[in-house]
């Protein structure tokens, strides 16, 4: 007997925010800062919304924590973060992409983002002690599974 696998906002948001800023998306940062230090890293994990109570519309809000680095240096890259995340914040607009079919990893449905638009404005994280640099941006994402 196989499980019926179902679509998670993580999966969700990981596999539209790669439509976004490519492969730099998990729920966790890479500990090896090396594999990230060129491009900045994406880091989701959902901090409310709603499902839909007759209709399967899941309202997700997600924190969407874009990273940087810099590893010869300890002041943290603040432009290349807050670049991150005002690339998310404007694909937001993007309507000719809205919405936008996701394909999820293998044997998963695959899902439908109806709408995307932020909840708050990207903000800066200050006093990390790696400097790293952070900002932090909420980011909902209006969604359906697709029936295969």
């Amino acid at each position: 007997m196989s499980t019926l696998l179902r679509a998670s906002t993580e999966l969700v948001a990981i596999a539209w925010l790669r439509g976004v800023v490519g492969d730099i998306v998990s729920t966790t940062l890479p500990r090896d800062n090396s594999s990230w230090a060129a491009s900045g890293f994406v880091v989701v994990s959902t901090v409310g919304g709603t499902a839909g109570l007759y209709v399967p519309l899941r309202s997700p809000v997600v924190s969407v924590e874009c990273w940087a680095v810099a590893p010869t240096s300890n002041r943290p890259p603040w432009n290349k973060a807050a670049a991150l995340a005002e690339r998310i914040q404007s694909s937001c607009y993007d309507t000719e992409g809205t919405p936008r079919l996701l394909t999820l990893p293998a044997n998963y449905p695959a899902a439908r983002v109806l709408t995307a638009y932020t909840t708050y404005e990207p903000r800066r994280v200050p006093d990390d002690e790696a400097s790293y640099a952070r900002f932090n941006l909420g980011l909902t994402l209006n969604w359906v599974e697709v029936a295969s």
